[in-house]
């Protein structure tokens, strides 16, 4: 294998926040889901990772960088085989674990990111990438996963589910995890392409999360605005509010000035820790629609 630092493209100075940001993104141009067509993507990615067990572990690059270890993680020492498996970016990985799969075994801080990216996606990139004849001999044939996208709004954030259409015009209602991202993939095992004697392939549902309506969404808080009548921005009282959940009253002081904001406690998006965003109230002074001469009187305007 090539110097880490080289596979990551970082300097040897870079600090280990510099080495996960490099290591993060080559893990998301390169990772197979995204390169099915690709097969150097899948070289560039086991490549990444290998370079990542190197300098993302604090241990291993201070060997590393003593020349105790070789590119591969490979010790220096007298009498050792000279480093094997040029060519093949699994090498490294082959050699520590034993052969097999080169994802298998504990990747730890690379596994950690990676979960993060792409969640369930990661398992399936496991499967896909394996070697080892033994290993891939006991494995049905797999069908090609397909990539779709789904659209979900502030609704379909809150209550957690929303529905895709398939090319063969199949609708299949999906589950958002609470504080998912845009851009996020959901895989469905099972719905992807499917051939006689093979293992279907799956859906990788990229989520696209629409913004827009009566509500901004600002992680799981919920941003609106609301009316306020000059009266009740002067005496206070209620003003009505959307929420997820309908109208409600929400009552204000005296002497509110306009763009004063309220926050109503739950009335947001699902928390991964069970709970609930909260909503965010804006309210802005308006004036009468019709008018109002006791207005004009006060401010000395025509009557």
């Amino acid at each position: 294998m090539r110097d880490p630092y080289v596979i990551l493209g970082v300097d040897r100075s870079a600090s280990e926040k510099e080495i996960k940001s490099a290591f993060r993104k080559m893990a998301k141009k390169y990772h197979p889901d995204q390169n099915p067509d690709n097969p150097k993507a899948k070289e560039r990615f086991a490549e990444a990772n290998c370079a990542y067990e190197i300098v993302g572990d604090k241990k291993k690059r201070g060997q590393f960088d003593r020349g105790e270890i070789d590119n591969d993680g490979k010790e220096k020492f007298a009498g050792f085989a000279g480093p094997g498996g040029q060519g093949n970016p699994f090498a490294g990985m082959h050699r520590q674990r034993g052969g097999g799969n080169p994802f298998g075994g504990n990747m730890g801080g690379a596994e950690d990111i990676l979960k993060e990216m792409f969640g369930s996606a990661f398992a399936g990139a496991q499967q896909n990438s394996g070697s080892g004849g033994a290993q891939q001999g006991r494995q049905r044939a797999r069908a090609a996963d397909i990539s779709l996208k789904a659209i979900a709004r502030v609704e379909d954030l809150a209550r957690g589910k929303t529905q895709i259409l398939f090319p063969d015009g199949k609708k299949v209602s999906i589950t958002i995890p609470p504080e998912a991202k845009d851009g996020q993939i959901i895989r469905l095992k099972g719905h992807g392409e499917k051939h006689p004697g093979a293992e279907p392939g799956d859906a990788l549902i990229t989520l696209v999360i629409k913004q827009g309506g009566k509500f901004e969404i600002r992680g799981t808080d919920l941003r609106t605005e609301a009316e306020l009548p000059i009266e009740a921005a002067v005496n206070g009282g209620k003003i009505a509010v959307d929420t997820l959940d309908g109208k409600i009253s929400l009552g204000v002081p005296a002497w509110t000035t306009s763009g004063k904001i309220f926050r109503l406690k739950g009335k947001g998006l699902p928390t991964k820790a069970k709970g609930m965003g909260d909503l965010l109230v804006r309210v802005m002074i308006s004036l009468p629609k019709e008018g109002d001469e006791r207005l004009k009187e006060l401010y000395g305007g025509d009557t």
